[in-house]
């Protein structure tokens, strides 16, 4: 199709589905026609929850030559497979973060859509918010004039206490590097570029944890992946950051500073759309810039894909941005691994920041 709503197809009805279906189904410019999961039943529960036509196998989705992009929520060790069915069948692909676990089939999957003619774009897309942007606009109209640095910090207990199945948050594919790292890292390129360097150090508190709550509470689990990690990121514009990421703590923060010449801009929770910007000035003056209120979270960026394909631009959360995160976070544990700095090999050019007035709520794609 070249004109009207862009149908869409749901892979994997979890958890974190109701978020973007919620979201998904509110967006004039999408049509989702259907939900798909392993478990068959479950899918068509989560379509007739929302409204949505069919629910089913993954192989019945792909044949609905209606879906022209495919939202693959399936755990990460899942994500390249369904993403190359999806690719092989025609149809753009939104990925969950991470879009890979490892540089080979993340960079297979971008060079089959390219062969393919289709689009491969990924989360997160927290940075489309009115949040991330707002401080992006801040920057670029030299708020705090050049930027120097930046100070990220991630700290939490873990989220075993309020995840129902926590166990995979906790091995290959996630720890908090992974899980939460691409909000941070993501946010961290979008405003200051692409990274080029890292040190890092990385450590496991516990090898064992319990589920905290559902029908599994009191079950034990088992830890395989660094559980803080504490990094040093040296960026292509010759700007550093500083970054913790952590599971381990019994003080939860979540924090993005970024330091100027002539200020420090604090920058929203980046696994949020919105909330206040603060300006601090050499003074000691201190101004609030509230953002707009944030009127869709997870599945934004699958609306400004569609968009994107619509208009023949690229899109903003792109698989090349999605990738060049996950290649710096390899890079994050192979330097704490080896104890020496790592080279990030790939590198991303950065979307423009939304045009003003950006509305996913609004009806754009006329049949």
């Amino acid at each position: 199709m070249t004109s009207g709503p862009v149908g869409v197809g749901v892979v994997g009805a979890g958890v974190i589905s109701t978020q973007y279906l919620r979201n998904l189904t509110s967006f004039p410019d999408l049509d989702v026609r259907f939900v798909a999961d392993l478990d068959e039943e479950r899918a068509r529960e989560r379509a007739a929850e929302f409204g949505i036509p069919a629910g089913g196998p993954v192989g019945a989705l792909l044949a609905d030559d209606g879906v022209e992009i495919v939202v693959n929520l399936t755990v990460p060790a899942a994500h390249v497979d369904v993403a190359l069915r999806a690719v092989a069948a025609g149809k753009h692909v939104w990925n969950e973060k991470p879009i890979a676990l490892d540089r080979k089939s993340g960079r297979e999957l971008l060079e089959a859509a390219r062969a393919a003619a289709v689009r491969v774009a990924a989360a997160p897309d927290t940075f489309l918010g009115p949040g991330i942007q707002t401080a992006r606009r801040l920057l670029e109209s030299g708020a705090i004039g050049a930027p120097q640095s930046v100070l990220t910090l991630m700290q939490s207990p873990g989220p075993e206490s309020w995840h129902p199945n926590p166990d995979f948050l906790f091995q290959d594919g996630a720890g908090p590097l992974l899980d939460i790292g691409p909000y941070y890292l993501t946010t961290l390129v979008q405003l200051l570029g692409p990274v080029a360097r890292v040190l890092a150090v990385s450590s496991q508190a516990r090898p064992v944890r319990t589920v905290g709550t559902g029908p599994r509470a009191g079950q034990r689990f088992e830890v395989t992946v660094p559980t803080q990690v504490s990094a040093i990121y040296e960026l292509a514009a010759g700007t550093s950051a500083v970054a913790v990421f952590s599971f381990d703590s019994g003080l939860r923060r979540r924090q993005f500073e970024v330091t100027g010449a002539d200020g420090t801009l604090v920058v929203p929770d980046p696994n949020t759309f919105t909330g206040d910007v603060l300006l601090h000035h050499l003074d000691g003056e201190v101004d609030t810039i509230e953002a707009a209120a944030a009127p869709s979270t997870r599945g934004t960026g699958v609306l400004e894909l569609a968009r994107a394909v619509r208009a023949g631009r690229p899109e903003r959360a792109s698989g090349e941005l999605a990738f060049h995160v996950l290649d710096t976070m390899l890079a994050t544990i192979e330097a704490a691994e080896r104890g020496t700095p790592v080279d990030v090999a790939s590198t991303v050019q950065v979307a423009p920041v939304l045009p003003e007035g950006w509305d996913p709520l609004a009806r754009t794609l006329s049949c």
